[in-house]
Parts: C-alpha cells; structure tokens; sequence
C-alpha cells in the first residue's frame, strides 16, 4: 500500500485555510535564485572510488588513540574491552530500541534490570532508572525532581559542574522563571577557588547540584554543603564521574539524595560526542518522581522468573499531563555497553583503571608543575583532570601541541572567561608517561619556560 500523507481535497483545504493559491507561494520568501540551485557533483564514481575518496577523507581526522592524547572535559579516552562491542553488536539488542512490549522482550529488559543493579552497587544509592539520554539530561532532571518533590523554586548550582550541564539546566528551567543560583570560580594565590556555594543555601532552596570531582578534576568534601543543605529541607544532587568511584567514595555515602552522570567512560567510545548514556539514581523514596522507567524482577503465575518495567512515568507509557518527564528515553543500547563494560572489569578492574588513572594524572601534574612559567590551579587532590594556567593564551598553547602531534587540553576560557590562559587536561590509564613526557617537552618549548 503506497503511503499518501495527504490527499489533494486536504491539500487544498489547508491552502485555502491559509488563504493562499498554491504551495509555491509557500516558497515566494526564497529568491527565486536559490531555489533549485545547479549543484556541481562531478561525474559518476564506482564503488571503488567513492571508497577510496571517503578514506582519504577520514584519514584528515586525529583519531584519539592515533596520538597523544589530553582532552578530556566530560568525554573520555578509556580502554574498551572487545567484549562490550561484540555485545552491543549482537541483534538480539541492537534491534529492541526498546520494549513497548516488555514480554517479548525479556533479555533486553533482563539487561536493563542488570545495568539499574549495576549503578545501585557503584553509587550506593538505593535506585536506578534505566538511563537518561546523557549527562547534561540527567542532571536537568535531577533538579526537575527536586522542585517537584520539595514545591520550590530555587536551585543552587556549583560553577564546578560541567559547563554543558549548567546550560542544560538553564533550558530546561529558565522558561519557568526558577531562581537559578549558580557560585563563583576565582583564581587566589595561583590556585582555583569556589566561593558562594554553601553561603547561597536557605530555606527555600529545591536543591544543590555539586560535582565529585568538579569540572576542573577537584575532589572535595561534600559534608558542608549536603549538611546545610539538609538542615535546610532541600535536596542533595551529586553529580559523579563513574570511573572515580573505584577509588572515591560514593554519592550514596555522601549523603546524596539523587546521583547523576554521564555513563560514556563505561565502556562507550568518544564517537563524536554520542550517543551516550545518562545515569540517574535516587533514594528509595523519591521513586515516584524518578524520570523514565525502571525495571524489575517477578515471577509469574506458575512461578517463573520474569523481568517487567515495574514503574513507567514517561509520557509514552502514561498520560502526558502525568508524566515525571516529556522529554525523557531511555538508552537502552548504550546502556547495555556500560553493563557489559562494568560486570567485565568487576569492583578490583574498576579500581585498577581508578588508580591507573590518578597516578599518571598526578605524574603529568608534577612534571608540568616543574616549569617555571605553568601553574597547576586545580587544588590537590584531584582525579585524572587538572587545569594549568600558562602565560600565553590556551589557544596557542594548544596550536603549538599539535605541531608536536598532540592533542592538548580543554581551552576553559570558552566557559570561564577569565581563565583564558588556563588547560583542562585529562590523563586515563590508556595515557603513558613516555606521552606525558612528550606533552612536558611540548608546553615547555611553547611557554618559553625552564625548569
């Protein structure tokens, strides 16, 4: 059966509805021009060739493992064991988008039950939804949650939460007119400091949003503010790297409320920014407003173990007006990568890449801190992320890396206008000292400094 979206009586119809005589009037606001341009394709290419020409193509890119590599800033150049890719790749999941029909779908749901049991265990918090679309998504519904659950209107947000995520945030409640709080970052004695967090909680604060560690790779103690915060009826959101938590203590223990993040370092390539997987977790009895869906496990009625989505609050399941969130999916398929990735490497494989991770990160932070003309301003400790501030614009810094073949660093002066001179760089446990040697040589000879 041919697919006509509209008949000629409905074409009309509508024409005649806009008072207009045809769909080509439609179009009068395009010089005429411009409209159908002639487009210079050149000839006709075999198979063969248009390979060859899209190869020569892909070959202009620095692909993240073909050099040294220091750009981290949310998005992550980890080791990926074969195994997670073979999984993804199997049909029986990358088929199931997702289960309108969970009982034809147990093992995509089974995944899901695993991949929610999986981020409970990491986060020490009680439950886990199956994913979010990313992190800057899972920290908007975060604080979505807490006004709902607490019915107030002010949101205080710490400027040590990824830049992206705050403009998330920022979209997603600056049309409802919530007071949107956000703390300062300076520069004092050569060293990044946060002020007006805690001093910015009251009474009528929904929630606050912290980062563990801070954009800037910074690992803080969290008791001050979740204390006052707690004292003060609001809600705690801790948002967390997931690699960190093989050597950092949890959210859960800290005392957080609602944990979120972005699952891409759980075995999920850079692949151009996505698509990646949001991870979003709450206390027990906070479910109810908990975006998305979850999965559970039951049993029928002769007894069998079965998976079924146990609570479903989009807006696709229930009535719109109802749901906790619009504009919420789940990632099922990336979902599955981080599942795989972490039941491969296990608590100890998860502490090992951690610790990996911290001691090259502390090995590149030394070296650089030895020439005289850089400082590192991320405050000790920090995990696997530092800034540096040079005295040269981090543009040139990073145009002079690549000349050397390396990728450098995250220019912070494109979020914080006042650290133009300031590197995020990023060291995981794929990153080795010979590279961190050269990234030394490279800033060395690019900042004119000795040491």
């Amino acid at each position: 059966m041919a697919f006509v979206p509209l008949t000629d009586a409905e074409r009309d119809s509508m024409l005649e509805t806009l008072g207009l005589p045809s769909t080509d009037t439609l179009f009068e606001v395009i010089p005429e021009s411009v409209r159908f341009p002639d487009i210079d394709i050149g000839p006709a290419l075999t198979e063969m060739e248009v390979t060859a020409q899209v190869e020569a193509l892909a070959e202009l890119n620095r692909p993240a493992y073909g050099a040294p590599f220091f750009l981290g800033a949310g998005a992550y150049r980890h080791f990926i064991p074969a195994a997670v890719g073979a999984l993804m790749s199997r049909s029986e999941f990358s088929t199931s988008y997702t289960p309108y029909q969970p009982e034809v779908s147990q093992g995509t749901l089974q995944m899901s039950f695993e991949f929610q049991s999986l981020i409970c265990d990491l986060t020490g918090m009680e439950v886990t939804n199956a994913s979010v679309y990313d992190g800057a998504s899972a920290v908007a519904e975060a604080a979505l949650m807490a006004l709902r659950l607490t019915g107030r209107e002010r949101i205080v947000v710490s400027a040590g939460v990824h830049p992206h995520y705050r403009q998330a945030l920022e979209a997603y409640v600056g049309p409802r007119g919530i007071d949107l709080v956000t703390s300062e970052i300076v520069v004092e004695n050569g060293t990044l400091r946060e002020i007006g967090l805690v001093e910015a909680i009251d009474d009528r604060t929904a929630c606050c949003i912290v980062s563990q560690p801070t954009f800037f790779g910074e690992i803080r103690d969290l008791a001050e503010a979740f204390d006052k915060l707690h004292a003060a009826g609001g809600l705690a959101v801790e948002v967390y790297n997931p690699t960190s938590l093989g050597l950092l203590k949890p959210p859960g223990a800290w005392g957080a409320d609602i944990a979120a993040a972005e699952g891409q370092p759980l075995g999920i390539s850079l692949s151009f920014g996505g698509p990646y997987v949001g991870l979003l977790s709450c206390r027990r009895d906070l479910v109810r407003q908990l975006p998305g869906r979850i999965v559970g496990m039951a049993k029928d009625a002769e007894g069998r173990r079965g998976f079924v989505l146990t609570l479903q609050a989009r807006e696709q399941h229930i009535r719109r007006e109802k749901a906790t969130s619009n504009i919420c999916t789940s990632q099922t398929l990336i979902s599955l990568g981080a599942a795989s990735y972490l039941a491969l490497l296990g608590p100890s494989g998860l502490r090992e890449v951690a610790e990996a991770c911290w001691h090259v990160a502390r090995y590149a932070a030394d070296q650089l801190g030895a020439i005289l003309s850089v400082e590192v301003i991320t405050p000790r400790p920090f995990f696997h992320e530092f800034a540096i501030r040079t005295p040269h614009p981090a543009r040139d810094v990073n145009n002079r890396l690549l000349e050397h073949g390396i990728i450098g660093g995250y220019e912070l002066g494109r979020a914080y206008p006042e650290l133009e001179n300031a590197l995020l760089l990023c060291c995981t446990e794929v990153t080795t000292r010979e590279q961190v040697d050269s990234l030394v040589a490279a800033v060395r000879e690019a900042v004119g400094g000795g040491g």
